[in-house]
């Protein structure tokens, strides 16, 4: 049996690629490697071809014209064939103890058969600029090394996510929850780690550090001058989440639960007014007014609650300019303390 199926979405990777891949395969027969090649111009196909060559039965190339990383993720789900499903981008690697501990401890849980429905581990910011790291772990959040379910759970601080670098999700609950990414779109690993959550009822946090996720390269998606410019795609991102679920569905759920989707909005749509508020233009605020109309004729009772968060009743109060100058401000701050760009 497979017990995870890592898929590793791959655009000209080719510089960074192989240090991705090394890093999973110790987990030999019982992971298969699936590196979707999505339509690179580089030698990253090549790369692919040559890990499958060497490694049968464990490395899958997958090659498909290119469709962005939801399109990435999208296709490793519809190939995976291993118990729980695994995104791990082609610049980032995982560490070898923490990947050991988790393969032992999945590996025990199937033997016992109680297998959980989502592992939720630790991640690092690796900040390539000045070699500093950041770790963010759920230690105040989650029971450690036990099973437990969404009502045991505490809530996050403000600035806490659960990201997708900490998920490893079952894929049968996965493919359950009718998840299926926006293509030729950024930032889609925030609906990625929305929509599925209520499908995972058994949880298991292990306190490892096992994701490091590399970050400060002037290409990527994250980069302060790049979120300003995809702003449209944050918005189709933030309509995708809104879209998940109605009122009516979240206040329906236990209340942990129900308030870790509800700050999970709060957080992402914080980025979405820095996104789209750090300049202007008639563009940006034509989208971010129809985000938000198509929300209140849609569901007016989560657009009242959204609107009532203080963060939105504040930024509300302020011109354009005035959300703008609030929201660079705090993402400024996180990317010096928290690392995030």
């Amino acid at each position: 049996m497979k017990l995870i199926t890592f898929a590793v979405p791959s655009y000209n990777s080719q510089d960074y690629l192989k240090n991705c891949i090394e890093s999973l395969l110790p987990g030999g027969d019982e992971v298969e490697i699936i590196i979707v090649d999505d339509g690179s111009t580089d030698s990253t196909g090549a790369i692919a071809d040559e890990y499958q060559s060497r490694y049968p039965g464990i490395v899958r190339a997958v090659h498909k014209p290119n469709g962005g990383h939801g399109s990435g993720v999208n296709k490793g789900l519809e190939c995976a064939r291993g118990l729980y499903y695994k995104v791990v981008d082609s610049d980032d690697r995982v560490d070898g103890e923490a990947y050991a501990a988790l393969l032992k401890t999945i590996r025990e849980h199937v033997a016992e058969g109680v297998e959980a429905d989502l592992y939720i581990v630790n991640f690092v910011y690796e900040h390539t600029n000045d070699g500093t790291s950041y770790v963010s772990n759920y230690v105040k959040n989650f029971p450690q090394n036990k099973f437990f379910g969404w009502e045991d759970i505490k809530p996050l601080r403000l600035w806490k996510m659960l990201l997708m670098h900490s998920l490893v999700y079952k894929t049968g609950n996965l493919r359950e929850s009718g998840t299926v990414l926006p293509e030729h779109t950024f930032y889609v690993d925030n609906y990625f780690a929305y929509r599925p959550l209520p499908y995972m009822r058994r949880l298991y946090y292990l306190n490892v550090d096992f994701y490091r996720y590399y970050i400060g390269r002037s290409d990527q998606s994250v980069n302060i001058d790049n979120v300003v410019k995809r702003y449209d795609n944050q918005i189709r991102c933030m309509n995708c989440m809104l879209s998940s679920y109605t009122y009516g569905e979240i206040e329906a759920m236990c209340r942990p639960l129900k308030k870790l989707m509800y700050h999970i909005l709060h957080v992402i749509m914080c980025n979405t007014y820095f996104f789209t508020t750090a300049k202007d233009s008639p563009e940006r605020r034509k989208l971010f007014k129809e985000m938000w109309d198509g929300l209140r004729s849609r569901d007016k009772k989560l657009y009242r609650r959204l609107k009532r968060m203080p963060a939105f009743v504040f930024l509300g109060m302020l011109p354009w300019r005035g959300k703008g100058a609030v929201t660079t401000a705090s993402y400024k701050f996180l990317c010096k303390h928290v690392k995030l760009g």
